[in-house]
């Protein structure tokens, strides 16, 4: 297969090197070229001084605008090209302008493609799927995808009764790349439906974007090794004990997944809501398979594991609504009104913008008659923990203070008198 390859190489090389029609169109093409590089030379520094002027432009303009100076030289060759064809065409005999017309055809399948390939983003991926396609239309309009096929197919390596070839490495790679890739696109798709429609939950919408996407990549990875040629019902055995080896040594794993599963499914918690676990205090910033993610007031995010949230007593300030209320405590002297104490305290509070004053408004109680003061309980309402619980109650002790300078009201505070009595000098 190779020497066939190799044969029909040399006979093409000698058709250019004799004298003939095929060595013209052979010039022909490479002063195309010539004239490609020359258009380039003289036509992109005005495109890119008219491209500066254009104020205003969306950005993708811009990127293509970029994308059509870099192949200037290939889509000047193909115009050319194209127009020398079909003028050879009406003058000569077609045989004569065949070299012509696949030089054209192939700038054009190039071109094609390196705009098509802009859909991929990651750049890295990008360069291999247009360098990919590039070859085989290459092959594809020299009518050698088959002579290549078979010759890439010839180098195999065979295990048992698994033959493994050149041809089926690459045809496997090339299924698994469609297969995730459309596995990617269909689940960022599905997500965002899951996520823009307001009749789920955030905790559902979590576990159904969670289930569609283990759905989907499982499939484009059965799918991908299933095109390699591997038969995968004979590694059931081989998976079987292997998993039962992981389920002693992941145990952890494991019962965080399933955890995590059923934080989702009773919604006890879900991303938004304010906990306290131990000494952490914050939101659910987002729920994962294995751990919760908990970002508090000071920016730190303590990644929670799924058991702890389900073995453990945790706090949610925002289970089933968003109110949660919040206790001081404050005392003044006996001889301050407690009546008016109650209504400035309750007054004070509701100057505080973030205290609620209606469903909920505060309330003063007293608590009890402490050695040196009347001690009080004053309870209020907020509606948005996420923004800080000590914040809010500091702000309501500086207005109570402010009240009671302005009211006349003092805080008493423990003080203690000391008295020297008169001694007798005691006789010797």
């Amino acid at each position: 297969m190779a020497l066939d390859l190799w044969g029909d190489f040399l006979l093409f090389f000698q058709g250019i090197i004799t004298p003939g029609w095929r060595q013209n169109q052979i010039l022909i093409i490479l002063a195309l070229v010539a004239i490609a590089w020359l258009l380039r030379y003289i036509t992109d520094p005005r495109i890119e001084a008219w491209a500066r002027t254009r104020e205003g432009w969306a950005k993708w303009r811009y990127r293509m605008l970029v994308q059509v100076r870099r192949r200037l030289i290939l889509i000047f060759f193909a115009i050319s090209a194209w127009t020398t064809y079909f003028v050879m065409q009406e003058v000569t005999w077609p045989s004569r302008s065949y070299l012509i017309g696949l030089a054209a055809t192939l700038a054009t399948a190039w071109l094609f493609i390196a705009f098509a390939a802009r859909l991929v983003r990651n750049p890295f991926l990008r360069r291999v799927v247009k360098w990919a396609v590039w070859i085989y239309a290459t092959l594809y309009y020299l009518n050698l995808v088959e002579p290549v096929s078979d010759f890439l197919d010839s180098l195999a390596l065979t295990v048992g009764e698994v033959r493994i070839s050149v041809l089926t490495v690459i045809v496997g790679f090339v299924v698994i790349g469609v297969v995730v890739t459309a596995a990617r696109l269909i689940s960022q798709t599905t997500a965002a439906n899951i996520r823009r429609n307001e009749d789920l939950s955030p905790s559902m919408q979590v576990l159904a974007v969670k289930a569609i996407q283990v759905i989907v990549y499982g499939l484009a990875i059965i799918v991908g090794v299933q095109s390699l040629g591997f038969d995968l019902t004979g590694l059931a055995v081989l998976s079987g004990a292997i998993g039962v080896g992981l389920g002693f040594g992941l145990q952890k794993v494991v019962s965080n997944l399933v955890s995590g599963v059923i934080i989702l499914l009773d919604k006890s918690i879900k991303p938004g809501d304010v906990i306290s676990l131990g000494d952490t205090f914050g939101w659910i910033q987002t729920l994962g398979a294995r751990y919760a993610s908990v970002v508090t007031r000071d920016g730190k995010e303590y990644l929670i594991p799924n058991e702890d949230l389900i073995t453990g007593q945790v706090v949610n300030w925002s289970h089933s609504n968003e109110f949660v209320r919040l206790d001081i405590y404050f005392g003044t002297a006996y001889g301050d009104d407690p009546h008016a104490v109650r209504r400035i305290a309750i007054e004070a509070a509701q100057s505080v913008d973030r205290v609620l004053t209606n469903p909920k408004a505060p309330v003063c109680h007293i608590v009890g008659f402490g050695d040196s003061s009347v001690d009080y309980i004053l309870r209020f309402w907020i509606r948005d923990p996420t923004q800080g619980l000590t914040n809010i109650r500091g702000n309501v002790y500086l207005a109570l203070w402010d009240a009671f300078e302005d009211n006349g009201i003092s805080i008493p505070f423990p003080q203690r008198e000391v008295r020297v009595l008169g001694h007798e000098v005691l006789p010797d």
